[in-house]
């Protein structure tokens, strides 16, 4: 599949989620590298006296990017389901332009692990890191989800 319907494909998915669509999620693809970008809102806040973005919302962020990602490096016949996510809170999230990216790990026949990051002005400052454990599974008629 060429970049420009893979990416096609990446904001149909995008537009099919509710929650996606809810934190303001877009994607950028180039050179098979996902690359998302949230304009976040004020409803989208944890610490009002910060304000500081929801860690919740942080998490999802990071979750989002890596099956955004995962999504580009898995054939068309198989679907992943979260397995496991582990956040590190690095910094406050600014209710700002927030981007987002993953690095695949390891994939293997059953399950992929991938690294996500996601940083506001400055990529050499990320606000959080996390790793995802994905569960792979073969489909004749894979769904099109994040998740």
């Amino acid at each position: 599949m060429n970049e420009g319907a893979r990416l096609d494909q990446l904001k149909a998915i995008i537009d099919s989620d509710a929650y996606a669509k809810t934190l303001g999620l877009d994607v950028e693809l180039r050179e098979d590298r996902v690359r998302t970008i949230t304009n976040t809102t004020e409803d989208l806040i944890g610490n009002v006296n910060l304000p500081a973005l929801h860690g919740g919302v942080v998490g999802s962020l990071l979750m989002l990017t890596a099956a955004l990602q995962l999504n580009v490096q898995m054939a068309e016949d198989e679907r992943a389901t979260l397995l496991d996510i582990d956040v590190d809170y690095l910094r406050s999230g600014r209710v700002i332009q927030t981007f987002g990216s993953a690095t695949l790990i390891r994939k293997g026949r059953r399950a992929a692990t991938l690294a996500a990051r996601l940083w506001q002005e400055d990529e050499q400052r990320p606000i959080a890191s996390g790793r995802m454990s994905f569960l792979l599974q073969r489909s004749e008629q894979a769904p099109l989800t994040l998740v």
